[in-house]
């Protein structure tokens, strides 16, 4: 898991279709979709997806399903998003499949610690700074937590939380192997365009990390 990580927003979004703000977004690098409802029925919810997914399919990225496993199985997502409070990931990997990419929300060094003994594909480092969208976590890492992870963990580190082209390139050199934004592209004139600074940001900022070893 590394690159430019979407996470979709409706309301953010304001009057700009969903769906062209996920294909803008994946046309200009998004390395994967993460679809996040929190207030659509289950059968809205599905049918969301299924659109969603039909847009990511030409492109070979992937559907990341927030918290819903059963929306997941329904549009044979290739992964979900579960967060602390969410079913348990042992659960989720047993439904899911061990194919199946499983991301996992840590707000606290417990749940880092905790995470050692699963086999996510991912670890969500949330939120690494104070945001609107995440407003009901335990306090923000800063990149000093989100660095003391990455020296401690087996696990990619996918970061969210107040993440824009100013900061994604020193997210990505603290640690973070993809970054994950919300208001940023939702928000945003033209979620291409910033996609696709994302996207340049992120690639660089991953190549000088490597180069500095």
């Amino acid at each position: 898991m590394k690159g430019l990580y979407f996470v979709t927003d409706r309301d953010l979004c304001g009057t700009k279709p969903l769906e062209d703000v996920v294909s803008q977004s994946v046309r200009g690098g998004a390395a994967c979709v993460q679809l996040r409802e929190k207030n659509l029925s289950t059968r809205a919810f599905v049918e969301e997806a299924r659109r969603i997914k039909k847009i990511l399919e030409p492109f070979g990225v992937p559907l990341i399903i927030n918290d819903r496993i059963d929306v997941a199985l329904a549009v044979k997502a290739e992964g979900v998003h579960v967060g602390q409070d969410d079913m348990p990931y042992q659960i989720a990997r047993a439904l899911m499949g061990p194919n199946a990419i499983i991301g996992l929300s840590v707000e606290t060094w417990e749940d880092v610690e905790d995470a050692e003994r699963f086999d996510v594909n991912y670890l969500g480092v949330s939120p690494v700074f104070e945001t609107p969208t995440k407003a009901d976590t335990k306090g923000s890492w800063g990149l000093e937590g989100l660095a003391k992870i990455k020296a401690f963990s087996r696990h990619p580190l996918v970061a969210i939380g107040g993440l824009n082209p100013g900061n994604a390139g020193d997210v990505v050199l603290a640690g973070a192997d993809s970054v994950a934004v919300v208001s940023a592209i939702c928000a945003a004139p033209d979620p291409f365009a910033v996609s696709r600074n994302l996207h340049e940001i992120i690639a660089g900022a991953l190549k000088e990390r490597v180069d500095r070893r």
